[in-house]
């Protein structure tokens, strides 16, 4: 994630770009890495510009072919579990845009400059306030599928289309308002000074609130589906585990497996080495940053993997997508004819 800049004594104030390229050059590596005005090294290299591209040039296609096929399901099958993955998929196409291109490859990579601090502050709100949504849209899929599973009289009876979409519109607006808090954050990548307790605050405010009470929701309900399951196996019913509920544990496993290098990565900046001090920590935050980045991209495998309607839908949505093109590339004189044709006159009455 491209955090914000801090701004020292004696220097405009205007941020430079806190980028996978954006850390100040550690003590280690002065004497191998040349001066680059506006922009420091990364041990890295070029090598997060080239994994941002590729994540952003498959993922977003991807993820937009998913809203589509989700959106059909949900409108045909007015399922709670399809809007709530529509959502979640909504939610990363978000993030893919505001943090892997217009953070990292935009403002890091093309523009490489000083940045006024507003605007990259502003930034900030966004990307927090994304990556929020994304993560508890996924709890209110948990809450449901828990809900499903272990009351279902009480989910059939109190689960409605109308329902779920101001659940959802509760978790994007709480959203916003979580992230306006970040518009103070500081950069991990340059701040030289100690930790200040506003910084402190906000960093562990991240990760709690976007991993630490996250997980701990995902393990006890999934503790309990999974519980519930097994009970079932044990009284002689078949312990059918649904489609959405694989969906489910699959999309929180992966979630907390690739944010967790991001969360311990951060909390070990604040209280044991900083990123531009230590060249192995700025490196683990690359790399961090990175496996965060992928679980937005991750999701459209796991359910063509999981679900077979996902797929047939799938292949509908290109097949439409694909009969436009094949009709509107025709040669002329092939001639296709009009949905409505004219009034036909009775065979030998030709004019």
């Amino acid at each position: 994630m491209r955090l914000e800049g801090q701004e020292t004594a004696g220097q405009p104030r205007v941020t430079l770009l806190p980028t996978p390229n954006g850390s100040g050059p550690s003590q280690e590596l002065e004497g191998h890495w040349p001066e680059i005005p506006g922009r420091s090294p990364c041990v890295a290299g070029v090598i997060p510009v080239i994994y941002y591209s590729i994540l952003l040039g498959l993922g977003l296609p991807v993820n937009l072919l998913t809203a589509v096929a989700l959106a059909r399901l949900a409108a045909r099958t007015r399922k709670a579990s399809y809007h709530y993955l529509l959502a979640l998929t909504a939610s990363d196409i978000v993030t893919q845009v505001v943090i892997v291109f217009v953070g990292f490859l935009l403002q890091g990579a093309v523009l490489a400059r000083e940045v006024p601090q507003a605007v990259v502050r502003t930034a900030n709100i966004l990307e927090f306030a994304a990556n929020h949504a994304s993560v508890w849209i996924a709890v209110l899929l948990t809450i449901d599928r828990y809900d499903a599973l272990c009351h279902p009289l009480h989910h059939r009876a109190a689960s409605s289309p109308g329902r779920t979409r101001r659940a959802i519109t509760i978790v994007l607006g709480a959203a916003l308002l979580t992230g306006i808090p970040f518009y103070w954050w500081l950069d991990v990548w340059r701040d030289a000074d100690p930790p200040s307790t506003l910084d402190e605050v906000l960093k562990w405010a991240h990760c709690l609130t976007v991993y630490f009470i996250p997980c701990g929701i995902f393990l006890v309900t999934n503790s309990a589906i999974i519980c519930r399951l097994r009970r079932r196996g044990r009284s002689g019913l078949r312990p059918r585990l649904g489609k959405s509920t694989a969906i489910l544990l699959g999309v929180t496993t992966l979630f907390t497996f690739l944010w967790a290098p991001r969360i311990f990565v951060m909390l070990f900046h604040l209280y044991v080495a900083p990123v531009h001090r230590d060249w192995r920590v700025h490196l683990a935050l690359d790399v961090a940053n990175m496996a965060a980045m992928l679980n937005t991209a991750v999701n459209f495998g796991l359910y063509c993997f999981v679900s077979k309607t996902f797929r047939v839908t799938i292949q509908e949505v290109i097949h439409s997508a694909h009969l436009p093109c094949s009709l509107g590339s025709r040669p002329e004189g092939t001639g296709v004819e009009p949905m409505l044709k004219p009034p036909e006159l009775p065979k030998g009455a030709e004019l």
